[in-house]
């Protein structure tokens, strides 16, 4: 049995101290094709990103329609026609059943969609595919919905005879379609790729940007979480009003199963209005309207979910829910003045979340309403959106002085970390990948310490500086500042290259078990 070869090669060869890594696996066009060709493994990730929402939304549809149709007791005959207008539906697309029109659909259905595309989209950029290939991701998110929206469109006109469906406007369906599933794959894209995009920019991305993009994001959230707060308080206060809803229903289990699945639907609906009204908005309700300081009075459709629209008249107290907006604002100025470098003279962070709530605000608004037939239009107005940059811009700015005056510097904006994920760097696996470096030195030192004593009991020449026994001391080792143990291949035959250890440019000494001396 031989000893282990221990080689020692100088550090200051870039080979040896350059980890090895494995170049990346490139799933797209790879070798600067671009567009130009795609792999068999990133065709098969495209058809996933372009089928598997579309059919899992679908698949909903399908189980939605034919237990509606088995539950009404009714034929199959006209389920093409409601599976194609369901699928409209899901994407927005205002429909004329029978003589109404109808524009107002369920937003919760439309944003379950749209989080499986963004996550389909997200997935599939990963950092194994390149940039140049993420419109492929983002044609495929928009091509597979368009292509099904086209076959909708034809069973549609087809089923006009069987249903009192009129085949809808085409145009407006696949503008609907199209810029839904684009928002989505871009979110997705973007949550993976931002910064990457950022560098294509023609200027350098600011600091304030990414966290003012944040802090709005997260006043969003808390406007809708305060919304639905208040919604569910609308709800126990007309609790009666609620249980009049369901007499419609006449008894029937089923009745009252479709009404309460209606309402839960319509329900993110709700609490996006109540965001306009949170805020000093208003909605309209056909030709009424509805707000902290003033309701005009018109009907609203006989559904459990309209139960939280009060009938007036206006009370005083709720005049302190504008505290509400307010206490958001405050609250996204102290992150933007804790995360950026914001200051009384240039506070830019802060209005970027007040411009990004804004925004967002007003796309899920636009969403959110639409005509309902004879009630006509329900949806909150422009001003919403304009009043929710008003409160983040003003109660922000309050709050970021704050947080300059009370709160200390500014930390260093949280993006300056964000090129290093947390996964790349996990320092404690190097404890647990099976390399006790100090077990296994403790090993050797008692196996030679053991070794040494036997060759002092038999030879005690080897005690002797510079003796005969093919060992060096300190001063034979100058030219060997830096080494490193490794394992050898098994054998004794030697290796070529092996220079002197007076020849300063050694780049390898070994020593075998070959090499003692005879006794």
């Amino acid at each position: 049995m031989s000893a282990p070869r221990t080689a020692l090669a100088r550090l200051s060869d870039p080979d040896l101290r350059a980890p090895r890594r494995s170049p990346p696996r490139q799933r797209g066009g790879g070798g600067g094709g671009g567009f130009g060709s795609l792999t068999p493994e990133f065709a098969r990730v495209l058809m996933l990103v372009a089928a598997r929402a579309s059919a899992i939304t679908l698949l909903i549809i399908f189980i939605l329609v034919y237990a509606t149709l088995f539950a009404a007791g009714g034929g199959t005959g006209g389920s093409s026609g409601a599976i194609a207008a369901s699928w409209l539906a899901v994407h927005q697309v205002p429909l004329v059943i029978g003589k109404t029109g109808i524009g107002l659909w369920p937003l919760l259905p439309t944003l379950l969609m749209l989080w499986l595309v963004a996550r389909d989209s997200a997935q599939a950029a990963d950092s194994d595919c390149e940039i140049n290939d993420l419109g492929w991701v983002a044609g495929a998110a928009v091509g597979g919905p368009l292509l099904i929206t086209a076959v909708c469109l034809a069973v549609a006109e087809d089923a006009a005879a069987l249903v009192p469906l009129q085949p809808p406007d085409t145009l407006a369906a696949f503008a609907w379609v199209a810029w839904l599933n684009l928002l989505a794959a871009v979110a997705g894209i973007g949550s993976r790729r931002w910064r990457e995009f950022a560098d294509l920019l023609p200027i350098p991305l600011p600091d304030w940007v990414v966290p003012g993009a944040r802090a709005g994001a997260r006043a969003v959230g808390r406007l809708l979480a305060a919304s639905a707060l208040v919604t569910v308080v609308s709800f126990l206060l007309h609790w009666s009003r609620i249980g009049d809803t369901y007499h419609a229903a006449a008894g029937s289990i089923s009745g009252a199963l479709g009404l309460s699945v209606l309402s839960l639907a319509y329900l993110p609906n709700v609490v996006v209005d109540g965001v306009s009204v949170l805020v000093g908005g208003q909605i309209e309700i056909g030709p009424g309207s509805l707000s902290l300081f003033g309701i005009e009075g018109a009907p609203v459709p006989a559904v459990p979910v309209a139960a939280a629209v009060p009938a007036g008249p206006v009370a005083l107290w709720w005049l302190a829910l504008l505290l509400v907006p307010a206490a958001i604002g405050v609250l996204s100025g102290l992150e933007c003045g804790r995360s950026s470098h914001d200051r009384a003279t240039a506070p830019w962070a802060t209005l970027t979340a007040a411009g990004v709530a804004a925004v967002a605000m007003a796309l899920l608004g636009a969403v959110a309403g639409g005509e309902l037939g004879t009630f006509g239009r329900i949806a909150p107005t422009v001003l919403g959106a304009v009043l929710v940059f008003v409160w983040l811009a003003v109660a922000g700015y309050v709050g970021m002085l704050g947080a300059r005056r009370f709160g200390g510097p500014a930390a260093v904006p949280a993006v300056a970390y964000d090129d290093y994920e947390d996964d790349e760097y996990e320092y404690e696996d190097y404890a647990d990948d099976g390399y006790d470096y100090a077990d296994d030195d403790d090993d050797y030192d008692d196996e030679y310490d053991d070794q040494d004593d036997e060759l002092d009991d038999e030879d005690p020449a080897a005690d002797e500086p510079h003796a005969e026994s093919g060992w060096y001391d300190d001063e034979d080792l100058d030219g060997a500042l830096v080494a490193e143990l490794v394992d050898d291949q098994d054998g004794d035959e030697p290796v070529a290259g092996v220079k002197s250890v007076d020849n300063p440019d050694i780049v390898d000494a070994e020593v075998v078990e070959g090499d003692l001396p005879d006794k």
